[in-house]
């Protein structure tokens, strides 16, 4: 490595260039904050020609478009590029606002404005007017690593997106950022830029999160990724509006680290220097957490659920939601004010001075622009499963089922007739349902006559309860004493999670495509719970299956069917949690126990029908699932 004569170690060099407002700055701020001691800025470029002190007394834009010679003006940037090339660091990594690329792509902008040159002209006369300078600029870009952001891939576009950003422009503004677009897409086609990125409509973090995976390997001092997959939950609202509650119920029943917004602002600022950061800008404090929150969750990587309270003003909040984008839910408790005052111990007067200070901030406003607004005027059970809601909606997606013809299923023919006169009832001109779905053996092509039952899954509000119950009991006769095991579930149950285990493994089922529904509406989408979830959850079930088999064991009169059933549920869970999903029953008792029997096919066939083989394929799967349990004496 190069040895600079002040006996500094020549940094690494991260140029972010690209046309304005694609966020260079930003990023750069974001990574330089992050980084600390290990990293320092280039600075702007006119600290590297005193002659800029002159240009900005008399103007920067009449200088830069108007009077100043187009050679001056070359010049000038030429050798404050250099300058700030030349310039030593004593941190290991340098981040640069404009690569060196960007000079021959903003003369070349600059002069198609004065001189009214078309594109290529324009960069012929930019590499001209740079030509007395070429060999010390390339020297100085084979050191940087350059990365390009892009609003898009087309310049007009690009364009168009570039001037929305400004609160009013002027015509040769215009014209210049059309033709500093044109230019860049030339230079990345040309090859002159290491990486591009595109930013289009992604928020900061994702942005910066982008960059940081692609750096780190250029520069290991720079972290690795920001913020990945955690999704944030911010809480707002006035005074004793249930945040303290609210943030604690996310810790205790959905996995959130449970943070302070002013503790997250504090250290932040504590490490950049900051001595007062609540005198600073809300933008600002809104980059303070982002920074924080980013070295938390570096420092705890197996986080990806935080919780943020509380949000103090509509500026800041507003500002973190262009950052994080996606990865935050703004959400605001709404809680009358006497629900409030009689909460508070010192009384009334102080919940209303303590709302003076927030509404002055604009804290009430955030019920505008926020993702969720929880009613907490009522019961504790109606908040906690408004937070359920709100926490799934973000880690369950929510999917199309699949749906599949009725013949597909391989029902005996009475079945079919059954089912087929249920859907054209339920499901008809005014359906009565969201969604139906045979489940169990049924939907697998497994149905055994005088053993299966039919399971039916349903969706449905509640009103429809009475249609369904009459449907059922003309349809009755139909069954030819099958039994049929049906389940109604309705949609804000499914996206609360209020579900059994078992229910919550049809829902996992459903979304992913495994479990396909004979009828939905043509615009429903279900939560779709995730395989980890719906392993996770199904511990419940075989805690229950191992108590039943038990049961079924002491009982003097023996329900083979029962405790066949029972035992491969045990069997399926057990495989689940090696990964494997094996929903018909011969199958999982076949799976689990291929390594360990040594006449397995037999006693599968006989356990249906002999007491003594029942019991000793129930105990074989009992004592496999109780020695995960054991413990020393």
């Amino acid at each position: 490595m190069t040895i600079m004569p002040t006996g500094l170690q020549q940094p690494v060099s991260i140029a972010l260039s690209g046309p304005d407002n694609t966020g260079k700055t930003k990023q750069i701020g974001l990574l330089a904050r992050r980084m600390g001691a290990a990293a320092c800025s280039g600075g702007p470029l006119d600290h590297h020609d005193p002659r800029w002190e002159r240009i900005k007394a008399s103007g920067m834009g009449t200088w830069w478009f108007a009077d100043g010679p187009v050679q001056e003006v070359a010049e000038v940037l030429a050798c404050s590029y250099l300058q700030r090339s030349r310039s030593t660091v004593a941190a290991p990594v340098r981040l640069l606002d404009r690569g060196i690329p960007m000079l021959e792509a903003s003369v070349a902008a600059t002069v198609a404005v004065r001189e009214e040159l078309a594109p290529q002209a324009a960069a012929d006369r930019a590499r001209a007017l740079l030509a007395p300078y070429l060999t010390d600029l390339r020297a100085a870009e084979a050191v940087e690593h350059s990365v390009v952001l892009l609003h898009c891939q087309d310049p007009a576009e690009g364009t168009r997106r570039a001037l929305a950003h400004e609160a009013s422009v002027t015509d040769v503004y215009t014209a210049y950022q059309r033709h500093l677009h044109d230019q860049v897409a030339r230079l990345v086609t040309d090859g002159r830029f290491t990486e591009t990125v595109i930013v289009g409509e992604r928020p900061t973090i994702a942005v910066q999160d982008d960059l940081r995976r692609r750096l780190h390997p250029v520069a290991p001092g720079i972290p690795p990724r920001a913020l990945p997959d955690v999704h944030v939950v911010a809480l707002g609202g006035l005074s004793e509006s249930g945040k303290s509650a609210t943030g604690e119920y996310l810790r205790t029943h959905h996995r959130h680290a449970r943070l302070k917004i002013g503790y997250l602002i504090e250290d932040s600022a504590r490490r950049c220097g900051i001595t007062d950061p609540y005198a600073l800008g809300e933008v600002v404090q809104a980059e303070l957490i982002v920074d924080a929150l980013d070295r938390y969750c570096a420092a705890h990587h197996f986080l990806n659920r935080v919780s943020i309270e509380s949000l103090h003003s509509a500026a800041s909040t507003r500002e973190l939601a262009r950052m994080l984008g996606d990865q935050l839910t703004v959400t605001y408790l709404k809680t009358p004010f006497t629900i409030r005052a009689a909460r508070s111990v010192p009384g009334a007067a102080d919940v209303a001075e303590r709302d003076r200070a927030k509404i002055s901030r604009g804290a009430d406003t955030i019920t505008e622009f926020a993702d969720a607004v929880i009613d907490n005027g009522g019961s504790r059970l109606q908040l906690e499963r408004a937070l359920d809601r709100l926490v799934l909606a973000a880690c369950w997606p929510a999917r199309r089922p699949q749906t599949v013809p009725l013949n597909t299923l391989g029902l005996p023919v009475h079945l079919e007739v059954y089912l087929s006169a249920v859907l054209d009832r339920m499901a008809g001109e005014q359906p009565l349902i969201d969604l139906l779905a045979v489940t169990g053996s049924g939907a697998r092509g497994k149905y055994q006559h005088g053993w299966s039952d039919l399971d039916v899954f349903v969706i449905a509000a509640p009103e429809s309860l009475p249609g369904i119950r009459e449907i059922l009991a003309d349809l009755d006769g139909e069954l030819a004493g099958v039994k049929l095991g049906l389940t109604i579930l309705t949609l804000g149950e499914c996206a609360a999670g209020a579900v059994s285990s078992r229910l919550l493994h049809v829902l996992a089922l459903l979304g992913s495509g495994a479990l396909p529904a004979l009828w939905c509406r043509p615009d429903l989408t279900i939560p779709a719970p995730p395989a980890a979830d719906d392993v996770d959850a199904s511990v419940r079930d075989g805690i229950q299956a191992a108590i039943e088999i038990r049961r079924q064991l002491l009982r003097t009169t023996l329900d083979l069917r029962a405790l066949y059933k029972v035992t491969a549920l045990l069997a399926k869970i057990q495989l689940r949690f090696a990964g494997i999903e094996s929903p018909a029953d011969d199958e999982a008792l076949a799976a689990l126990l291929a390594d360990s029997h040594p006449h397995l096919d037999g006693l599968l066939r006989q356990a249906r029908a002999d007491r003594g083989q029942a019991e000793v394929l129930a105990r074989t799967v009992l004592d496999r699932w109780l020695a995960t349990m054991d413990a020393p004496r």
